[in-house]
């Protein structure tokens, strides 16, 4: 009787609808992040879109994902080129230029969200349920728009998969065959970026990084082909969020977005324990069975030894 008041339950069906829709997204773009190193850059983005939101709602005056992915779109786009900018012309690694630019646009992002909270429309506006979410908050619209941008990143991945691919794994043959490298460089920035945005309301700020990594380095674990990679990574990105907001339904005072995190890194753990070749138990197998047959051989050559 609980699954079925939970089936019929109109604001849970929008949260789990929700959830898993960002779950597939957030798993299928995030697969190229990491296989292009950046697992970092998803994080910088998200802190990135801080600001951009909130810059959005000062403009506007209203709550809406589509002027808050525009504003978060260009705030992540100024971060990229900073960051490029910051490792072209000075002796700054990336990484550091990634915690630069995340710390100073999350700052800049928690000050205006400050600003905002101590202004006339600060109690109506929610926005400090941004940086850990609150997809209890979901409506229907907020889903509808969530649903269209998922389908929209999962149908470009599926569209530009042979040219992310070929940036992913070999950026100067592609640029040798004439692909722009980096537009599209640029181009799959945006769709992180997008896929951020429509992430935070429900797991916030901070954990969005995680939704984007996780689901994808818990799929690398269990093939080496990148199209079953990506269909893995969204499975497992989708099941997160089913398995979170089922949690977050039957257990009190517990938030989704959290528990969506918690769930993909479940994932993960199973993944690098029970993972048929790349996985822990597979190791210590191959381990077992290579000390083995070192023994085997060891003692084979012993007896031929004698009985020579």
């Amino acid at each position: 009787m609980e699954w079925l008041s939970f089936l019929q339950d109109p604001n849970t069906q929008w949260i789990l609808m929700g959830s898993i829709l960002l779950g597939l997204s957030s798993g299928v773009i995030g697969c190229f992040a990491y296989l292009r190193k950046q697992s970092l850059m998803g994080d910088a983005l998200s802190h990135a879109a801080l600001p951009g939101v909130c810059v959005a709602f000062m403009i506007t005056g209203t709550k809406s994902i589509v002027f808050f992915l525009i504003g978060a779109i260009v705030a992540g786009l100024l971060a990229t080129l900073m960051i490029s900018l910051i490792t072209k012309y000075s002796r700054i690694k990336q990484d550091s230029a990634l915690g630069i630019i995340l710390t100073v646009f999350f700052g800049v992002g928690i000050v205006l969200l400050t600003q905002i909270q101590h202004s006339n429309s600060g109690n109506q506006s929610g926005l400090d349920k941004f940086l850990f979410g609150q997809a209890a908050s979901m409506v229907q619209s907020d889903v509808y728009t969530m649903a269209a941008i998922s389908l929209f990143l999962v149908g470009i991945s599926a569209l530009f998969f042979k040219e992310f691919k070929l940036l992913s794994f070999d950026p100067g043959f592609a640029k040798g065959i004439g692909l722009p490298i980096f537009v599209l460089d640029q181009f799959l920035m945006i769709l992180l970026v997008t896929a951020v945005v429509i992430g935070i309301q429900a797991v916030g700020v901070v954990l969005m990084a995680a939704l984007l990594i996780t689901p994808a380095v818990a799929a690398r674990y269990w093939t080496e082909k990148l199209h079953i990679m990506v269909v893995l990574a969204g499975i497992f990105g989708a099941l997160s969020g089913f398995a979170g907001t089922i949690v977050s339904t039957f257990a009190s005072n517990l938030p989704t977005g959290p528990l969506v995190v918690l769930s993909a890194t479940a994932i993960f753990i199973i993944s690098v324990i029970f993972s048929p070749t790349r996985g822990a138990i597979a190791k210590v197998k191959v381990r077992a069975q290579a000390k083995q047959n070192y023994q085997e051989v060891y003692v084979n050559a012993k007896v031929k030894e004698r009985s020579s």
